[in-house]
């Protein structure tokens, strides 16, 4: 099948580890990079490609060679030293600079952007090369170590746990190690001035003048985590972080780990709390459990979207089987002409991904009922955690947990266009 997005990712190697050294300024919207990548032939190489957005590239070595390279199109193309034999491993050093650009997409713009003051990283599917080299597939994940140097007045939040925090003359840099393996796409710095609370056992970070708001709006943050880890297992990660950026942003994102919402998603009344708890679920469905590759984006969307409404019934508000009644008969209106399980890059974010996704869930929930159908996520989860799923896995995973054959409902929900009864 023909990949979602060609452009990127090399699938020649992989990179186990990647150590970025950042200095940003952020009234100039300035960033100086050194990104250290580790990476394995998968077959014989004798070059490699990296994803790297508008920069200028001033050198590369490879084991601590000076490497030839090619720079353009978003493709930094690097002629090693010496062959890499499959199997093989390599140092890969890139030093660059430049102002980050977004990676434009039919979604809006992707990865780096400036803030009004601060900046962010929201890289969903391939903004990851606006700010660092990277072989932007999903189903390359790595550990991470994030070094940024800027201004003291500003927080920088990163992956992973915060390991060092070094002031010097008017900057601070601030070093995370993020253990688990990672997509390039979930990596993400944020930068402002803002406040940190613990808030229902979790870290919020958010503008001091909206603390009592958003203390209020994420206090049920640590339900939810109690809710999703009786669910759908342990949670996978060393800690979280939800991030209020003081700027309107269209909607929330997620990244390992952490959550980034606009200031316009805090309103003092929860109103946005099922967005919270979305976010939350993509920790488990998402980050965890990465897709393998695009088409099977339904596996992290459907899954956060159903994540929504057992939250709503657990909360005292409607049952999911009122939000899946309620969205059935939306979709029903709509054209049946949409495959779940291979929508199609420009659908990739399409309403119908998460809500048919649901259903789909919906579906199966009620199929199996609560006393398989939840050990069969549990096992789901346990199973390929901190790894890349597939369409096709969890269908298999689910049979294999049940004697009932499940087979034509999923294919129903997830292959076929028309929309399947509830």
């Amino acid at each position: 099948m023909t990949p979602y997005f060609p452009g990127h990712g090399d699938h020649r190697y992989r990179v186990s580890h990647y150590d970025l050294t950042l200095r940003y300024r952020v009234p100039a919207n300035r960033l100086d990079g050194l990104a250290r990548l580790t990476v394995s032939a998968a077959e014989p190489l004798d070059a490699l490609d990296l994803d790297l957005g508008q920069f200028r590239v001033s050198a590369v070595t490879v084991d601590g060679v000076s490497a030839r390279y090619s720079y353009g199109r978003g493709k930094l193309r690097v002629t090693l030293p010496r062959p890499l034999p499959a199997g093989a491993r390599a140092g890969v050093e890139v030093r660059y600079s430049g102002s980050p650009v977004p990676v434009r997409s039919a979604w809006g713009d992707l990865g780096w952007e400036e803030l009004t003051d601060g900046a962010l990283v929201a890289s969903q599917p391939i903004g990851a090369p606006s700010w660092f080299p990277c072989n932007d597939r999903p189903d390359d994940k790595a550990s991470y170590r994030i070094s940024l140097t800027t201004a003291s007045p500003y927080q920088v939040i990163a992956n992973g746990v915060l390991a060092a925090k070094r002031r010097a003359a008017g900057s601070t840099t601030w070093i995370y190690d993020q253990s688990e393996p990672m997509a390039s796409y979930l990596a993400s710095v944020q930068i402002g001035r803002y406040q940190l609370s613990e808030v229902a056992g979790t870290r919020l970070a958010h503008p001091s003048r909206l603390a009592t708001r958003a203390r209020h709006d994420f206090g049920r943050q640590g339900e939810m985590m109690v809710l999703f880890t009786d669910l759908f297992g342990p949670y996978p990660f060393t800690g979280y972080t939800a991030v209020v950026a003081d700027d309107d942003l269209d909607i929330p994102v997620e990244a390992q780990g952490m959550s980034i919402f606009g200031r316009n998603h805090v309103d003092g009344v929860r109103g946005f709390e099922r967005l919270i708890a979305h976010e939350l679920a993509h920790q488990w469905f998402g980050n965890s459990l990465t897709v393998a590759c695009w088409r099977d984006i339904w596996l992290q969307e459907g899954f956060a979207t159903y994540a929504e409404w057992l939250w709503s019934e657990a909360s005292g508000g409607p049952p999911a089987g009122d939000h899946a009644q309620r969205w059935h008969q939306r979709l029903a209106q709509l054209p049946q002409d949409f495959v779940l399980a291979d929508p199609g890059a420009a659908m990739l974010f399409d309403d119908r991904v998460y809500k048919r996704g649901a259903l789909a869930l919906h579906a199966l929930h009620r199929a199996l009922g609560d006393q398989v159908f939840f050990p069969v996520l549990r096992a789901w989860t346990a199973q390929h955690r901190h790894g890349n799923v597939t369409t096709q896995e969890f269908a298999g995973h689910v049979q294999r947990h049940t004697s009932r054959p499940v087979g034509p409902l999923l294919s129903a929900w997830l292959h076929d266009k028309p929309l399947p009864g509830l």
